[in-house]
């Protein structure tokens, strides 16, 4: 099963093998109509019946709203009526005076859960390399939800080219994420003038790469590090539960198997054990589909994984 309805791309073809290519360039409203997000969200009260299944007196619910599609009149959620929509054309317009006038280019958007989220992800003109082969470039993703299930939210991301494994890029205390839950409006300028879009965020992580890069890791030590960061939440009052199968598929990529094992910027280094732990996250680890991993790995368990080996790994070159 797709958790992608709907999506449009630039260059390579992206991890399900779906979408509608686009050149390089393109403006916003094609983005828009490429990306099938053009649409919006559609509002109206709750009502129900009483008095009987045929016959019944209509009654409202004041408290709540319905969230609908405009196009397909398909129902979204059930929100409070304090809830503030954001739209799909205002993720993309998001990013209209950053490609326009600051070098970003778009290069995926599209539709998750037949409309619930949404997402534009945009590559930022800015890149490092590693060792002199071990390419990784800045990216910015903006994503949101209309069933309460995830907060207006940007963040920028670094995705490595040998493997395409993506990491969150921390900004200050905030981990690189800036989110505006849905009681508050959404406010593109304010969000960017937060995330202060300048070089500071990325020449702060490529400095902290090249110390990935630079810092060995004694093999007796890594089965214990990963038993620290692929673990997840026990009953209550009792320890964590480690993932022992995630555990070893871990070690095996770090330890030759995956993508760019073998580069000198990862062999036996700290960089190179960060890319077994995002390596596994965005294309190994069991999920229902592809698509279902992909969002785990920006959104969910599988972004709590990378961002504990990345706090880990980060002590050791403190």
């Amino acid at each position: 099963m797709h958790l992608v309805e709907s999506m449009a791309y630039v260059g390579e073809r992206p991890w399900h093998g779906l979408g509608n290519k686009l050149a390089a360039g393109q403006s916003i409203e094609q983005w828009r109509q490429s990306a099938g997000m053009d649409w919006t969200i559609e509002q109206s009260d709750v009502r129900f019946v009483t008095g009987g299944p045929t016959v019944g007196a209509i009654h409202s619910f004041p408290e709540q709203k319905v969230l609908y599609r405009s196009d397909t009149k398909r129902p979204l959620a059930v929100v409070s009526k304090r809830f503030q929509v954001v739209q799909p054309g205002e993720i993309l317009e998001f990013y209209r005076d950053l490609t326009e006038h600051a070098g970003f280019e778009l290069e995926t958007a599209g539709v998750l859960r037949e409309g619930k989220k949404f997402w534009a992800l945009a590559r930022t003109g800015q890149g490092a390399t590693l060792k002199g082969r071990d390419e990784v470039n800045g990216y910015l993703l903006l994503a949101t939800s209309c069933d309460g299930t995830l907060a207006t939210t940007a963040q920028f991301t670094s995705v490595r080219v040998v493997c395409n494994n993506t990491l969150q890029i921390a900004v200050g205390d905030n981990r690189g994420a800036f989110k505006v839950p849905h009681r508050s409006a959404f406010n593109a300028e304010a969000v960017k003038q937060q995330l202060g879009v300048t070089v500071a965020p990325w020449a702060s992580f490529v400095a902290k790469m090249k110390d990935l890069v630079a810092c060995p890791v004694d093999p007796d030590s890594v089965d214990g590090l990963l038993r620290r960061v692929l673990v997840y939440a026990g009953q209550p009052g009792k320890a964590p539960v480690v993932n022992e199968q995630a555990v070893r598929s871990v070690r095996a990529l770090y330890d030759g198997s995956g993508l760019g094992s073998r580069l000198a910027s990862s062999r036996g280094t700290a960089w190179g054990l960060l890319n077994g732990v995002t390596e596994y996250v965005d294309h190994h680890r069991r999920a229902r589909s592809d698509d279902h991993r992909r969002e785990a790995a920006w959104f969910g368990h599988g972004a709590r994984f990378k961002q504990r080996a990345w706090d880990e790994l980060v002590k050791l070159v403190a």
